[in-house]
């Protein structure tokens, strides 16, 4: 039993990924760009340090995405209201967003620039 519930929760994480690729404009651009910084990277010859810096960045910012997608969701389901409080959940999830996306490229700028000067 504990294993069929265990089996189950990798389902609904799959239904979820498959609803954020589905509905969210945002997502399929990151998906894109990850697909594209990939290839850049088989093409590059990135070392096994580089690529683990990589596919962190490509996980946190996709995941990062989706918990901002989650947490609008949350918002627009307990009001319906323009509420400053729901407003600045939402910004602030948003910015969180664009924190980690500023840091990702800056990051993949130090570790391609350098190979491709």
């Amino acid at each position: 039993m504990a294993a069929r519930r265990f089996l189950r929760s990798f389902q609904f994480a799959a239904q979820g990924i498959g609803t954020a690729l589905k509905r969210e404009q945002n997502i399929r651009f990151h998906v894109t760009a990850a697909v594209v910084v990939v290839l850049a990277g088989f093409l590059t010859g990135l070392s096994y340090m580089e690529w683990l810096i990589v596919i962190l960045l490509i996980g946190g910012m996709i995941g990062l995405e989706m918990v901002n997608s989650a947490i609008e969701r949350v918002v627009d389901l307990a009001t319906s209201e323009l509420h400053p409080l729901a407003k600045q959940a939402k910004d602030m999830a948003a910015g969180a967003v664009l924190v980690f996306a500023a840091a990702s490229a800056i990051i993949g700028l130090l570790i391609f620039l350098p190979k491709w000067l």
